[in-house]
C-alpha cells in the first residue's frame, strides 16, 4: 500500500469514526469463511456495519479524530474489525447472540456516545444500555400513564356524576 493509498485510508475512518456515535472494536480471528460470513449477514440485519481495518491506520485515525478515544487505541492489538451502528447496544446484541454458536467476537472495547469500555466483560453492561428510542418509548408510556388514569377517573366518575346529577334533578322535580 502506498503512502497515499494510506493517507486515503486514514482519511475515510477519520470520517467514518466522526459520522458515528456507536463504534465497537472486536477479534474475529480465526473465523473460518463461512461462519465470517454469517456474522457479516447477521450484523447486515441489524444495521451494524463491519469493516476489517489496519491497527496502526485506525490509531491515526483515532488521533485525527475530533473525538476524544483516550485509552481506546491501546486495545489495537491483533486483529481488528470495527463495528459502526446508530444504535449503542445493537453490535452489542449481535455479538452476543453470535456467541451462541461461535466463541468469537470478541469485544476489545467500545465507544459509545462518548463513553469507552475495554474488554470483552464489558459486553453485558452493553446489552443493557438501552438505545434513544428505547428510552423515548419509556418517557413516553411513563407521562401518558397519569393522564390515561384521569382521563379514566373522569370517564368512570363522569358517569357516576351525571347518574348523581340526574338522581339529583328528579328529586327536586
Amino acid at each position: 500500500m502506498t503512502r497515499e493509498e494510506k493517507s486515503q485510508v486514514i482519511e475515510d475512518l477519520t470520517a467514518e469514526l466522526a459520522e458515528s456515535a456507536n463504534i465497537y472494536l472486536t477479534d474475529i480471528s480465526g473465523l473460518n469463511a463461512g461462519v465470517t460470513s454469517d456474522l457479516r449477514r447477521a450484523a447486515f440485519k441489524a444495521n451494524v456495519r463491519m469493516a476489517v481495518v489496519k491497527n496502526t491506520l485506525l490509531a491515526k485515525a483515532m488521533e485525527a479524530s475530533d473525538k476524544e478515544f483516550e485509552e481506546l487505541p491501546t486495545v489495537l492489538k491483533g486483529n481488528t474489525t470495527v463495528m459502526y451502528s446508530e444504535t449503542g447496544n445493537a453490535p452489542a446484541k449481535l455479538i452476543k447472540n453470535f456467541r451462541k454458536k461461535s466463541e468469537k467476537p470478541l469485544l476489545k472495547g467500545a465507544f459509545i456516545e462518548e463513553a469507552i469500555y475495554i474488554g470483552d466483560e464489558q459486553l453485558d453492561a452493553l446489552v443493557e444500555i438501552k438505545s434513544k428510542d428505547e428510552l423515548l418509548g419509556e418517557i413516553v408510556g411513563l407521562l401518558q400513564s397519569p393522564a390515561k388514569n384521569v382521563v379514566s377517573a373522569l370517564k368512570s366518575g363522569g358517569g357516576t356524576l351525571a347518574g348523581l346529577i340526574k338522581t339529583l334533578s328528579e328529586k327536586e322535580g
